[in-house]
Order: structure tokens, then sequence, then C-alpha cells
């Protein structure tokens, strides 16, 4: 933790004791005193001594780490390793290397020091240890990753960035689906060489009462959104009895006509009437195929399933909301929980059964994108932490800090501050559980996916604590163990044979980018974003290699009205401007025309060409020049899309996360419509790869 730093204007600043203590009781240290701040400071110095090994150590393959295992003072112990796959046990050999041995309540207690062979496969192993010739055995987790992923082995392509639930089809339900993903996947890789197309998260959120919109503020980030479900790909559904299945096609009929609004996405109707459907087809007797490979699904998942489904079948009764929950059904662990999910028990399987569809359509969509010819195929993106009522908040208290928020400190942008209202991970209960929730996390969202994009992948090495959500700047930073995330995150993907982007902009130390490209991960390039020392356009040969490189991004309005300055106008209308508009239409203007410069110098737009089209299709060549693995171009500049997805500082002052897919004069623009987009054909044509 953080007692001092510097902030954004270069000044030093030191944390308040108020915010030092408040983090500290998050993280299980009471420091509210002096005295008391003592007591816990002695106490955490012999912690170490108490326990005969770490928590968890993490380690590189290749890498010889040495460790420290206590005993009493003049003891032997004999220390060995258990393979993840059972197959045999490797002794590890002490070393000499003498350390002092301390008194410990009574006890003189040695550490003696033990080194990791460097030839353990990468994977997660029990690390043993036996004193004497006790019979108790003291285990902790050893986590060997790989060295690095190998981002240099990937083709170079280009691919959509898109909001899932904003692309329509003429079948979807009123907002885009799975199904529509797969379709869209397979007709650009097929006829336009795409290589991958990368959505917004589809984590799990509220399913009853209002619906979050922000894919950013998941209620879970394991689980998946039922609502991209696409119920007629459902195998039930064709078991549906005469008036069930006429009863569906109905609730169809109404909500696809929504697709025909060019205004606004309704998630709540759109999920009311794909809920009523999933009922239906929930009690359709499934075949001994189907029962079989759902048993499989839910082993597999097995008690994070159970304690999600729970969380969402107490939802049903009781609102989204756990923290206003009956005092006794906030436990998860609690006797009232297991009597809940005993006395509901259909209630809880309904929920399991949605996130089973999930995972088979998820994995459908997939499979056709790689069989239509994309290399990478669904990149997922990952959110940077969940909602604090949701379900994960709920089934992982025992490793999220409470009464603390995830935010960010006053920089040029936000001079208050930000409270993003997530609870973070504490760092000390992750080691203390072998990171289980981050394996479970991190493996969950790479099962159906080519790659995964992580959001704020700075938060893996430091994480500024909000201690109070009604003023953000009362906060402080919070260093993590990248070395075990990010090789926890490297080991996985290496499994899945994923390849990783860390979205890596704002204030980054520079040593974190180096990390990265040390392990395989692929960092993030805006062109916005990307100046010289000097504040000019980077030349595209400057860019990273080893990036995903676009244009804008889902904070900025696409493009077109980028270019128009419409993100100046909507902060103006909306209060958010932190000098006034006129010096900040000036600022705006003249960064854009740097870029319009840019573009003329290098003949990729003529000096008299001013048309939105040409100069959008030039910014997207400029980012092809670039030497970057991946090229994204977002689907709303492909087709002269205007309109903002989301707009940082607000909520429902401007409908973020809400706002369908439409061309430059508002009209809607649905999946079976891009074939015969011109538009998107110049652009795509412009890029050349």
């Amino acid at each position: 933790m953080a007692t001092e730093y510097w902030n954004w204007q270069g000044e030093h600043v030191i944390v308040a004791s108020e915010v030092v203590s408040a983090v500290l009781a998050a993280l299980g240290v009471d420091a509210s005193t002096p005295e008391r701040a003592a007591n816990a400071l002695a106490e955490h110095q012999q912690a170490r001594w108490r326990r005969t090994l770490p928590p968890t150590v993490v380690m590189r393959e290749g890498w010889t780490p040495w460790f420290a295992v206590h005993l009493p003072h003049g003891s032997s112990a004999e220390v060995w390793v258990d393979l993840e796959d059972g197959s045999h046990r490797r002794d590890i050999l002490q070393q000499e290397h003498w350390v002092e041995p301390e008194w410990v309540d009574g006890v003189q207690i040695g550490e003696a020091t033990y080194q990791l062979p460097g030839d353990l496969p990468i994977g997660y192993h029990r690390l043993c240890a036996r004193i004497g010739g006790s019979p108790e055995i003291s285990v902790s987790t050893l986590i060997v990753t790989p060295r690095k992923l190998e981002p240099e082995n990937l083709r170079r392509t280009w691919g959509w960035v898109l909001q899932l639930y904003s692309v329509r089809s003429r079948r979807s339900w009123g907002i885009g689906d799975l199904h529509d993903l797969a379709d869209l996947a397979a007709w650009s890789a097929n006829d336009l060489g795409a290589g991958f197309v990368l959505v917004n998260p589809l984590h799990a959120a509220e399913t009853t009462g209002r619906m979050e919109p922000s894919p950013y503020l998941p209620a879970s980030r394991r689980f998946g959104n039922p609502i991209y479900l696409r119920i007629e790909d459902i195998d039930e559904y064709g078991d549906l009895a005469p008036a069930e299945r006429d009863r569906v096609r109905a609730l169809s009929l109404q909500t696809r006509a929504l697709s025909e609004d060019p205004t606004a996405l309704d998630r709540d109707t759109v999920w009311a009437a794909k809920r009523e459907a999933l009922q239906l087809l929930f009690g359709v007797r499934p075949s001994i195929g189907r029962i079989a490979e759902y048993g499989a699904y839910c082993d597999r998942e097995s008690q994070g399933l159970i304690d999600f489904a729970t969380w969402a079948a107490i939802a049903d009764v009781h609102g989204p909301e756990w923290s206003k929950w009956p005092e006794e059904l906030q436990d998860p662990t609690s006797s009232a929980v297991v009597a809940f999910r005993n006395e509901n028990p259909d209630a809880v399987e309904f929920h399991c059964w949605l996130q089973w569809q999930l995972d088979e359509q998820l994995a459908r969509t997939q499979a056709r994108a790689k069989a239509a010819g994309m290399s990478l195929g669904v990149v997922h993106d990952l959110a940077v932490g969940v909602h604090p009522d949701g379900a994960d908040a709920w089934a992982l208290q025992n490793v999220l800090a409470p009464g603390i928020h995830v935010g960010a400190p006053p920089d040029a942008f936000n001079q208050q501050g930000q409270d993003w209202s997530q609870p973070p991970w504490r760092p000390n209960a992750l080691a203390e559980t072998g990171y289980a929730a981050w394996r479970d996390l991190v493996r969950a969202v790479m099962r159906h996916g080519g790659g995964l994009r992580i959001d704020h992948i700075l938060g893996m090495f430091r994480l500024w604590w909000v201690t109070s959500p009604e003023r953000p700047t009362e906060g402080t930073y919070v260093r993590y163990d990248h070395e075990a995330l990010v090789g926890i995150l490297v080991l996985e993907a290496t499994r899945a044979g994923v390849t990783v982007v860390g979205e890596d902009l704002g204030t980054v130390e520079p040593w974190v980018r180096d990390y990265l490209t040390e392990r395989g991960v692929l960092g993030t390039s805006v062109l916005w974003f990307e100046r010289d020392q000097d504040g000019k356009p980077l030349a595209p040969e400057r860019w990273r290699e080893l990036c995903l490189a676009t244009v804008t991004t889902h904070d900025l309005p696409p493009t077109a009205g980028y270019l128009a300055g419409d993100h100046v106008e909507l902060r103006h209308q909306l209060g958010l401007l932190t000098r006034p508009v006129a010096e900040e239409l000036e600022v705006d203007e003249a960064e854009r025309d740097s870029w319009l410069n840019a573009l003329r110098e290098r003949h990729l737009l003529s000096n008299t060409d001013g048309d939105v089209e040409r100069i959008v299709e030039a910014l997207h060549r400029y980012v092809a020049h670039t030497p970057a693995k991946l090229v994204g171009v977002a689907l709303t500049d492909a087709i002269g899309e205007r309109r903002t997805q989301n707009q940082p500082g607000t909520t429902d002052e401007y409908p973020n996360w809400r706002v369908p897919l439409g061309g430059p004069d508002g009209e809607p623009v649905l999946i079976e419509d891009l074939p015969n987009n011109q538009r998107l054909r110049r652009l795509i044509g412009a890029l050349n790869i």
C-alpha cells in the first residue's frame, strides 16, 4: 500500500492517515490507534514464522527460486512437490543458508531454505512438507507459469471491434445475440478476410429487475449473460409442445420489432420475453445424451456454478442487491443459504441450465468463426471488476475488500477522481487461497475464444482503492503480485491457445509495458493517443508491433463523430468539461488538424480532400501501415455511425451502452444490410491487410 505518491500534476502527495487505516482494515489489519497499529505490525512480522510453508509460491519455468520452511529450531524437514497430473513426486533439497532463529509464542523457530528445481512442468502443483517424523503434512500451492506467450508467431490480421448487443439482425429478439455474432464472424472471415471479432464483455448481469446496461459493471465475470442466447438455437426448442411453441413465436415477433428502433435498446423488455421463453424450454424433458452433457458441465463448473445460480435464485425473490437481503442470506456459506437451495432446487437449477446453454452457444460461435477461416475467432473482453451487489461480490467475499471501491485518482480529464464502485481483490487473500478465484475466472473467459482483451490490465500491478465513495480523491494505490496474476493469465492462455491483449492506456509506469511484452501480452494503441515526445502524431513505423491498434475506442465517438467534435459538445451539454467549451474546442481542433496534416504528409489524404468518409479511410490506412500484429476496425466506423456507445462520467444522463448500430442518417443497420454496404467495403479495402 502506498503511503505517498506523485499525482498527475507532478506533486508529491502524502496519503492521509485515515485512508491508510481504512485500507489496512479492508486487508484485515486493525491500525485504528497507534497501539493497535504497533500490535498489528508485531503480529505481521511473526506471522510468517508461525506457518511452515508460504501460502503460495509462483515461479516461471526454468527458474530455481528459494523458499523458506519454518520449523522448531533443530528439527529436520522432508519437503517435496506433488505434480498436478499426479504422475510422481519430486523431492526438494535443502540449501546451505543460515538464518537466525526467532522466538515465537515461547518456542524457538528456525528457518530452513530450499530451492525448487528448474525443470518442473507448468501447472498447479502441491508443495508439501513434513516436520521430523510427524504424520501431519503442511501443504501450499506451487504455480509454475510459462516464460511467455509467443505473440511473435501470431499472424498479422485485422478484425472487427464491436458491442454485440447493438449488432442486431432480423431474426434476433431486439438485441444482438450469439447467433448474430457467429453470422457476422463467418461472413467477415469468408468475404472480407477478417481474422477476429472483438466483442464487449459478455459477463452476467442481473436476471431480475432492471438489467445493468454497462457490460463493464457485471454481476459476475466468470459466468455469462443469457440475454445473448438465441432461443431458437436451443436443442429443446424442437421438442416444445405446439401451444408452447406458439407462445415462443409470439414473443419473438414482439421483440424482433424492436430491432427496427434506431434510437435505443430496451434490455429489460427483451430479457422479460427471453426469460419467459427460456422457462418454457427449461420444462422440456431432455434426451439422455443431453442430460449427460449437462451433468458434465455442472461437474466442471462445480461449486462456483452452484453459488452463482443460488445468488440468482435468491435475487429472484429478494432483489439483486444482496446487501439488502435478510442478514442470514448475505453469507453464501450460511445454513440459511443451504436451506434456501434445498427448498428451491428448480429455481437454482434453472440458472445453472441457462449457463450451460450459454456455454454451448459460445462454443458453437467460436467453432463457426474458425471454420469460416478466422485465425483467432472471437476475442472476449474481461471487465476490471464486478458490481458491489452482484453474484461475485456475494460469493467471493473472502477474497474481496469490504467497504472499498476501485477507481482512479484525479487526472487532467477527471480532476475530482473516479469511483468505479467495484470491490477490489484483496492481494493477501488471493495468495492464501492459491489464487483459486482468479484461476477459475481466467479459465472460464478463455474457454470459447481465440483471444482475450483485459480491460485496465494495469490493475494487475496496482489499483486505486477509494475509501470514500463520495470523495474518490480519498484513496491510495495498492500493489498486487503481478508475477502471480500475469503468470496465471499466461499459464491459462498457453493451455487454451489464446492470444492476450492488455488495455494499457492511461498513466502507465514504463516498466509495466516492458514486463507485459516480456510475458508475451500484447498492448493497446489508439491512434488519437499515439504521439511522440514532442506531442506530434507518432509515425506509423514507430508504433509497437506487439499490440492491437485501432483508430478509436468505445469511450469516444465513432471516428466520424470525433472528427466533428461531438465528444466535446456532448461533454459540454452534460457539464463534464473542466475548461471553457471554446478553449476545449480549440485544443481539440488543433489535435485533429495535426492528424490530418500527418495523413497528408504520408500522401494518405490529398490537401483538398475534406470528405469525412475519405478521412476515416485514411486514418485506418495509417493504422494499417503500422507493424501492429492486430488491427481493429470499429464496426461503427465502417457504416458511418456517429453516436458514442459510452460517455465516461455519466450513467443515465446519456444512454450509455444502449445505442443500437445505425448509419450516418440515423437509420438502423442490421447484419443483413452489411454485405451490400459499399461504405464498409471501401473502408476494409483501404486496409489492404
